[in-house]
């Protein structure tokens, strides 16, 4: 399928291909839907097999986006990017990338806002910025918000509390058991919080310092990395890369709900229904884990505060407990109900924007 229409089917209005070989760049721009803004997203920086793996997944997350967006009321598109970075990691200097790919963000007039994602950094995003203003992330020091991730724990935090309201009918944490796949920058944080609020942690990742801290500071439990999808417990938290639901894993899944910082969690639509039939709670990915995306939006309107972006954030809650609420009025899936919010939304600016120029010509008739 060509590029054209695989954007086409996926509703994608734009995706930039950026190469310049005397800073072993090559990066993808994916802008999904501009319709309540422009469209902000992460800079993924990953050792992709090759350009097709690298596109599947910047159009995947660029879709995400504009949903997360929408779904967390804020006037903000949908777009994401990617960098292939074996070159990088043959030794390019990676200053001069970042301000090469920022050139690229820049081309294209606040269409697209990056910020810090997987394999980034907020001194990345600082290169950038030096040379777009259309980039978010920036430290504290410089006025910027710092690094999104522990907003986007406290985020997942609070999803958390609305799953096991909505199977347990109390949020209480306490004496709960929650598996973390993935204990990095978001994992970590959010691994820290459960544990203040009385959780059993089992954790895992592929990197076993990380896994060991966890284990030290925070008296979680290891499992092996390819066995945490099988581990009793009342959360299953994925918070490392995308496609961790699947025919292999949730049939091995012991757990009665599964809320995690990850993107794209289920491998394809149909293994929503899949956890559906096997009584586990979905909360769907890009309602849970926007609290990132709201802590740069913030920046964008000084003076940002921290406070302030967590009280914002916490509304994360709420919105979580609005899709179970459609979902058991419309007898629908909670995945299917936050994609039918999120539409919604952008359906109603979209027959807006629409109506403006109708109403301007009948007001000159």
């Amino acid at each position: 399928m060509s590029v054209l229409a695989r954007m086409a089917g996926s509703g994608h209005e734009q995706v930039l291909f950026c190469e310049d070989p005397r800073v072993s760049l090559r990066a993808i721009i994916a802008i999904h839907d501009t319709t309540l803004g422009p469209a902000l997203g992460g800079c993924r920086m990953w050792d992709y097999a090759g350009e097709e793996e690298a596109l599947t997944d910047v159009l995947r997350l660029s879709q995400g986006m504009t949903y997360k967006a929408s779904l967390a009321g804020l006037d903000l598109g949908g777009g994401k990017s990617v960098i292939l970075s074996p070159g990088l990691l043959a030794g390019a200097p990676r200053e001069a990338l970042f301000a090469r790919f920022a050139d690229f963000v820049e081309s294209l007039g606040g269409r697209y806002i990056t910020a810090e994602d997987v394999g980034t950094t907020v001194e990345d995003i600082q290169t950038v910025a030096k040379r777009t203003r259309h980039a978010v992330g920036r430290s504290l020091s410089a006025g910027g918000s710092g690094d999104p991730s522990p907003l986007t724990a406290w985020g997942v935090f609070y999803g958390i509390r609305a799953c096991l309201k909505e199977v347990f009918g109390d949020d209480v944490l306490k004496g709960r058991t929650v598996a973390i796949q993935g204990v990095g920058k978001v994992g970590m944080p959010l691994a820290r919080l459960l544990a203040e609020a009385g959780a059993h942690l089992v954790v895992a990742d592929r990197d076993p310092q990380l896994a060991q801290t966890a284990v030290w500071e925070l008296g979680a439990r290891e499992a092996p990395q390819d066995a945490i999808v099988e581990v009793p417990c009342d959360v299953f938290a994925p918070c490392a890369l995308g496609g961790i639901l699947n025919d292999d894993t949730i049939p091995h899944l012991a757990c009665r709900m599964v809320a995690g910082a990850a993107n794209n969690q289920l491998l394809e639509p149909r293994h929503g229904k899949m956890l559906a039939s096997r009584g586990i709670l979905y909360a769907p990915d890009y309602a849970i884990n926007a609290g990132g995306l709201i802590n740069v939006d913030m920046e964008r309107r000084p003076p940002y505060s921290v406070e302030a972006a967590r009280k914002r954030v916490e509304r994360i809650q709420d919105t979580l407990l609005a899709v179970f609420q459609k979902a058991s009025q419309e007898r629908i899936l909670p995945f299917e109900a936050a994609g039918r919010l999120a539409e919604e939304r952008i359906g109603q600016a979209r027959r807006a924007r629409t109506a403006k120029p109708s109403a301007a010509s009948a007001a000159r008739g």
